[in-house]
């Protein structure tokens, strides 16, 4: 079928085309005109998303949850949120309200339940694609009620978003405050412990014990190490004041008794010697002279073996010290370990306190921060616009309908003309002797003999080649 065929047919079913399309557009008008007003009440919302979670404290950006829009429209448009209107509008107190419902449900279910649905039924929720705006629309036939209870949505979702976000930090709360109990408990604990192990070891303070221990220690040194040179000297001392040539050793030279008495004993042996060249052994001077030679040399290997055993004595006294400052070294060698190992186990009771202060500290800071929050009611949403009573209606929207009517209309008789011609198919041009009877058509008569009048009608749509008489 072409244009041409399609406009023959349209010509010839012009009467069924325009029936039908004033049947609908009447119809739609009249319908539109017999319904009841409406009216619609919109309150608009501004999101603040903070994104704060109860446990961790870390704030979570909104452009991090792509989500967040579209669970905000699902909790205003949740039971929760329908219940909590419904009570505060005290609708399911209404007699007729309760008459209603038994009357529709014969009293099975919740009235409150029920009249949440039809509340959901009429409600509107448009979110802003490019902002965090959100507009809760509720239409109904009363002016004064769809305002109620579009400003009870808003109010109710407010409080339902502080509930949800308070609900978790109460229980994050009492959570932190379990643990903070048992975090006291372990600060005391590890308190305890180092408390007891500083009594037990008679500890004040370590690092200046240590310091003092360790000074005693590095002064047992040096004098170990001057013990040490000392002993050996005097052990070379006694040696040589103790051996053949003692005569030579230098404490035994430097004495000034031996000294004098080496000077005496010369003195005498230089008497002794003249007397001998003038007188003879025999003589009473001479023996008193060798006599006294005899006792100052006496003397002098006296005093020469008293300041040997002297020497000897004192190397015996250095040696002695020497042993007892390597003894006092090692003592406080071991004394110095032992307060090593002393710091080295206090050191570690000591970082077991400071962990579970540290614990505890960061505990009992998150369980203050979630505290306050609990108890906040302070909300994320904000009114931006609220509702206020229409004026106009909403609909029905009577040039809209009609528009719409006119053009399915307009389709609704073209469907209703063609299919009128499909069971009643009629020849309106050569083309269709063609298309039915697959022959070429050789020509066209033309007939212009004048028409009856009960022809007029229709030969006033047909071609002037197919005009009936």
């Amino acid at each position: 079928m072409n244009f041409s065929q399609f406009f023959l047919i349209l010509r010839a079913r012009k009467w069924i085309f325009l029936i039908t399309l004033l049947v609908t557009v009447t119809a739609t008008v009249v319908v539109s005109k017999l319904l009841p007003k409406t009216y619609k009440a919109s309150t608009s919302l501004l999101l603040n998303y903070k994104g704060v979670d109860p446990l961790t404290g870390l704030a979570m950006p909104s452009q991090l949850l792509p989500g967040y829009m579209a669970t905000q429209v699902d909790i205003i448009t949740s039971m929760n949120v329908a219940r909590r209107v419904v009570d505060q509008l005290k609708l399911a107190e209404s007699p007729a309200v309760i008459a209603q419902f038994n009357e529709a449900n014969h009293g099975v279910g919740s009235i409150q339940d029920w009249l949440a649905d039809l509340l959901l039924n009429k409600l509107e929720i448009v979110p802003s694609r490019e902002s965090s705006v959100i507009e809760i629309g509720f239409k109904g036939s009363d002016p004064q009620f769809v305002t109620a209870v579009a400003n009870a949505f808003a109010d109710q979702y407010q409080r339902a978003t502080i509930q949800l976000k308070v609900d978790p930090l109460k229980k994050a709360s009492a959570y932190f405050n379990e643990q903070t109990k048992a975090l006291r408990d372990n600060v005391e604990a590890a308190q305890s412990r180092l408390s007891k192990y500083q009594q037990e070891h008679g500890i004040v303070s370590v690092d200046n014990r240590l310091d003092v221990e360790s000074n005693r220690l590095n002064d047992l040194s040096a004098q170990l190490v001057a013990a040490q040179g000392q002993s050996m000297e005097a052990a070379s001392r006694r040696s040589m004041a103790q051996g053949t040539q003692s005569a030579e050793s230098p404490d035994v030279a430097t004495n000034s008794l031996i000294q004098n008495l080496k000077v005496s004993l010369g003195a005498a042996e230089t008497r002794l010697a003249e007397l001998g060249q003038r007188l003879g052994t025999n003589h009473p001077q001479y023996q008193s002279a060798k006599a006294e030679a005899d006792k100052m040399r006496s003397e002098l290997a006296v005093q020469m073996r008293i300041t040997s055993n002297s020497v000897g004595n004192n190397a015996q006294i250095m040696a002695q010290r020497e042993g007892a400052i390597r003894a006092a070294l090692a003592e406080q060698k071991n004394k110095v370990l032992e307060l090593n190992r002393t710091r080295d186990e206090m050191n570690v009771l000591a970082k077991d306190v400071e962990s579970a202060q540290r614990a505890f500290d960061i505990a009992s800071q998150r369980f203050s921060q979630t505290k306050i929050e609990g108890q906040s009611d302070q909300s994320d949403i904000a009114v931006l616009n609220p509702a206020i009573v229409p004026t106009a209606p909403a609909g029905p929207r009577v040039w809209l309908n009609t528009a719409l009517a006119a053009f399915l209309g307009s389709l609704l008789g073209l469907g209703i003309a063609m299919l009128a011609e499909m069971l009643d198919r009629r020849v309106r041009s050569g083309d269709d002797i063609s298309d039915v009877l697959g022959i070429p058509v050789l020509g066209a008569i033309e007939w212009n003999a004048p028409a009856h009048k009960r022809f007029r009608v229709i030969n006033s749509v047909l071609p002037r080649n197919m005009r009936l008489n």
